[in-house]
C-alpha cells in the first residue's frame, strides 16, 4: 500500500522525501504513523525497481526533523545527499519515470487477495481518477457487496440473546454506520454511471487528491478498522 500511494502521488507531480510523507498523514490521511525509517526505504525500492528517477534540488533545506529514531533520522540525511555531485548541498526530488505508471496502473487496477478494507478501499478510491470508468465502476460496487455482507452480519448479531443491552447497542451502532457507507456508496455508483460520470463538476465525488471528508462522517480519514470489526472486539460475540 505504502508504494502504491507514493507512486499516486507523484503521479501529480515531483515532491522530496518531506512532502510525500507530510501528504501521506495531512492530506491522504490514511498513514498517520509514517516514519522517515519506512518512507525512504519505500522509496529505495521504488527507484531501484526503475518507479522512480531522483534528481537534485537546490532549493532551500530544511534541517532534518529529530524523530528519536536514529533509522529514520539516517534515511532523511541520506536522502539529501547529492545526485550525482560531490560536496554539493542538496536533496532528492523524485519524479515518476513511465515504469512508475506502469506499476502504478497494475497497483492501481489489481483487487487485494482479502478484498478491500477500509484503507486499501480508501487509497484506490483516492487515485479512483486514473482508474477507467469500468474499474472505477467495479471497485465501487466491490465495495458495496462486502458491505452488505458484514451489514447482515451486524443485524443477525444484534438479535442475538446472548448480548445485553450495552453489547446490543454497539452493534447496531455498527450497523447504521455500515448503512451510511451504503447509501454514501450508492449515490458514487449513481454518478458514475451517470452522462459524463464522475467528471462532472456537480458530482457527489469529493475533491481529486483527497479523500479526506470523502466518507460519511470522516471514519475514513482516521484508517480505523471497519465498524464490524470493532463490535466484534468489543461485544466479543458476532460471528
Amino acid at each position: 500500500m505504502m508504494e502504491l500511494a507514493i507512486l499516486g502521488l507523484l503521479e501529480e507531480q515531483e515532491m522530496h522525501g518531506y512532502e510525500i510523507r507530510r501528504r501521506l498523514r495531512d492530506e491522504l490521511g490514511l498513514f498517520a504513523n509514517v516514519s522517515f525509517g519506512s518512507l525512504y526505504p519505500a522509496l529505495s525500492r521504488l527507484e531501484r525497481s526503475g518507479a522512480l528517477a531522483a534528481v537534485e534540488d537546490d532549493r532551500h533545506v530544511a534541517p532534518v526533523p529529530m524523530t528519536g529514531s536514529l533509522t529514520g533520522e539516517w534515511a532523511a540525511l541520506r536522502a539529501r545527499r547529492p545526485v550525482g555531485t560531490r560536496g554539493r548541498r542538496g536533496r532528492k526530488v523524485y519524479r515518476l519515470t513511465d515504469e512508475g505508471r506502469r506499476q502504478f496502473a497494475i497497483l492501481l487496477a489489481t483487487e487485494p487477495p482479502t478484498g478491500d478494507d477500509t484503507r486499501s478501499f480508501g487509497l484506490r478510491l483516492a487515485f479512483a481518477r486514473y482508474l477507467p470508468p469500468q474499474a472505477r465502476l467495479r471497485l465501487l460496487e466491490r465495495r458495496r457487496a462486502q458491505l452488505l455482507d458484514r451489514l447482515g452480519a451486524a443485524r443477525s448479531a444484534a438479535g442475538g440473546v446472548r448480548l445485553d443491552r450495552y453489547a446490543r447497542s454497539l452493534v447496531e451502532h455498527a450497523a447504521e454506520s455500515i448503512e451510511r457507507d451504503v447509501h454514501w456508496l450508492d449515490r458514487l455508483i449513481e454518478a458514475e454511471r451517470a452522462p459524463g460520470g464522475a467528471g462532472d463538476p456537480g458530482s457527489a465525488w469529493s475533491r481529486p487528491g483527497s479523500i479526506t471528508g470523502a466518507m460519511p462522517d470522516d471514519r475514513l480519514a482516521s484508517a480505523g478498522p471497519d465498524p464490524t470489526a470493532r463490535a466484534v472486539t468489543t461485544g466479543g460475540d458476532i460471528p
